[in-house]
């Protein structure tokens, strides 16, 4: 069952000038309800944008710096 008392929480680790990483397995909910999920141990989130991969983080923001 989700979120019972005896599941481990999540670990969200923010970076200042870089993705999100969070624990997985796990299962995103985009803007448009469409849903993608992963189910490696740990995933990198876009929080810039820059992503080619959105969600995901494929380290575009090391190329381009932030306006």
């Amino acid at each position: 069952m989700p979120n019972a008392p005896s599941d481990e929480p999540r670990r969200i680790t923010v970076r200042r000038r870089g993705p999100m990483l969070v624990e997985g397995p796990v299962e995103i909910e985009l803007e448009d309800g469409s849903t993608v999920s992963s189910d490696r141990f740990r995933v990198a989130l876009c929080t810039c944008r820059r992503s080619r991969r959105y969600p995901w983080c494929d380290t575009s923001h090391r190329a381009r710096s932030r306006e």
